[in-house]
């Protein structure tokens, strides 16, 4: 667990020299959380200080208030923030950020980093030729049946169907090593997934990005199904650097 100084006295946010860093890209959901937590443990927003008022904040980030209340409502589930109603309500920074569910498995964030940039080359790969290869029908019926696999799994069972759907992506490509691989990077990340919470806002986008994936792969547009699933994977790596770096 992490302590840090309490300023519950404080009525609203104050950002002293650090600006708050809007949002850029894609994955809004999952940067958000990522820009929150990143101010949380900056001391931007101070524990138990009230964060800015929703609209001033999603202004900030640079993302819809849906987007702001799907995020703030994740962490306050996490225990990150904390919800108050009244004349001095608002959304606050919890007094103790919680720490990851499995501390002394958590690694140093090189390793991370290392687990991640592996993680985006040979997955990104697999996409592309999966893309580029005559599929049969079995092939393309094998594609289909694990995304409808991970599309109905429930939340304890999303993880292991998830990394199975991508396996099956790679397996696609013809490449037994990088099968291997795929499999090899998608444990070591589950293991980083296993010590953050499980938001289900994150699990509704990547079930998405999984359709618009093999969408890609069955028409053959290597190019579209390279970038979709770097997209899928950044969403990923903001919420790991979030909660673990």
């Amino acid at each position: 667990m992490e302590a840090y100084t309490s300023r519950m006295d404080m009525p609203h946010f104050d950002s002293g020299a650090l600006p708050v860093r809007p949002v850029r890209r894609g994955n809004a959901f999952e940067e958000t959380v990522e820009r929150v937590l990143e101010n949380l443990k900056l001391g931007i927003y101070a524990a138990g200080s009230r964060l800015p008022p929703e609209r001033e904040l999603a202004s900030q980030l640079g993302v819809s208030r849906a987007t702001l209340r799907e995020a703030l409502a994740e962490l306050q589930a996490a225990g990150y923030l904390e919800s108050r109603r009244g004349r001095y309500g608002g959304t606050f920074a919890a007094e103790v950020l919680p720490g990851p569910s499995d501390p002394a498995g958590t690694g140093n964030v090189s390793d991370l980093e290392d687990v991640l940039l592996f993680r985006r080359v040979v997955e990104s790969a697999a996409a592309r030729l999966a893309a580029e290869a005559t599929l049969t029908p079995a092939a393309r019926g094998h594609l289909l049946a694990a995304l409808e696999e991970v599309d109905r799994a429930a939340t304890d069972t999303f993880r292991p169907k998830d990394a199975r759907f991508h396996i099956a992506v790679a397996e696609l490509s013809g490449s037994a090593r990088l099968v291997a691989a795929v499999a090899e990077v998608r444990a070591q990340a589950s293991d980083l997934l296993d010590r953050i919470p499980l938001l289900q806002a994150n699990l509704d986008h990547s079930q998405a990005q999984h359709r618009e994936l093999v969408d890609a792969v069955l028409r053959g547009d290597a190019d579209a199904a390279e970038a979709a699933a770097a997209a899928h994977l950044e969403g990923t790596e903001r919420l790991l650097r979030g909660f673990l770096a």
